[in-house]
C-alpha cells in the first residue's frame, strides 16, 4: 500500500471538506462544523498553502490535515504566532493503518522547515503525546477562557521554540461558525441525519 503525501491542490478542496465532513459527522457533536471550518481556513489570512496536506493511494484522497497560523497573547497584549491543527481526517475504513500517522508526521516535519516555533491543537490525548504532543499548561499556554485540560495540547516545534510564549491561546476570527452560512454551504453535501455525539470530551 503505497502513500502519497502532498500539497492539497485547489480542485480537491470539495473533496477534503466532504471527508472531514465524513470523519467528523456525530463525533463530537450531532452533526458537525470542521468541515465549515476548514473552508473558512482556506478563504482567510491564517491559511498556509505548504501545510494544508492530503495523503492519497492510488490517486483517491484517503487523508487529509490543515495548520493555520494562531496565536498566543500574553498579559502584555503581546501576540506570538503558533500554529493551531486541524481539522485531522482519514478515511474511516483505513483508520488504523498508520496512515494518520505518516501524515501527521509529514506535516510536523514541514511546519519545522517553515521555521514555525510550536503547533497546539484540541484533540484525543491517548493519541497525540505519540508525536511529542504535551498538556499546554506545561509551557504556561491556556485557552482563551483561561482553562487548561487534558486534550488541549502543544508541541515545540524549534528547540525551545515556546519558551518564550506564554498567555492565551486564540485561533484565527475564520474559526468562527455562522450558523446561517453553515446552514447554506451544507446544501451541497448528500443529506445527513444528525444524532448523538460518540465521543463526549470532558474539560
Amino acid at each position: 500500500m503505497e502513500i502519497t503525501i502532498r500539497k492539497t491542490s485547489k480542485d480537491e478542496f470539495f473533496e477534503t471538506e466532504n471527508l472531514t465532513r465524513e470523519t467528523f459527522w456525530n463525533l463530537y457533536q450531532s452533526g458537525c462544523t470542521e468541515h465549515f471550518m476548514l473552508h473558512n481556513f482556506r478563504k482567510s489570512n491564517a491559511w498556509v498553502e505548504e501545510l494544508d496536506i492530503v495523503a492519497l493511494i492510488d490517486d483517491k484522497i484517503i487523508g487529509h490535515i490543515i495548520s493555520t497560523k494562531s496565536r498566543v497573547i500574553d498579559a502584555d497584549n503581546t501576540a506570538h504566532e503558533v500554529l493551531h491543527v486541524g481539522p485531522f481526517s482519514v478515511d474511516a475504513i483505513l483508520q488504523n493503518k498508520g496512515i494518520g500517522s505518516k501524515l501527521f508526521e509529514y506535516s510536523i516535519a514541514k511546519a519545522k522547515m517553515l521555521g514555525f516555533n510550536g503547533m497546539i491543537l484540541f484533540g484525543n490525548p491517548g493519541y497525540y503525546p505519540r508525536f511529542g504532543f504535551k498538556n499546554a499548561k506545561e509551557f504556561n499556554i491556556t485557552t482563551k477562557e483561561g482553562m487548561n485540560f487534558d486534550p488541549f495540547m502543544a508541541l515545540e516545534l524549534q528547540d525551545n521554540g515556546l519558551s518564550n510564549v506564554r498567555g492565551k491561546f486564540f485561533l484565527d476570527d475564520s474559526a468562527e461558525i455562522n450558523e446561517q452560512k453553515l446552514t447554506e454551504y451544507e446544501k451541497q453535501f448528500p443529506p445527513k441525519e444528525k444524532g448523538e455525539p460518540k465521543i463526549k470530551i470532558n474539560v
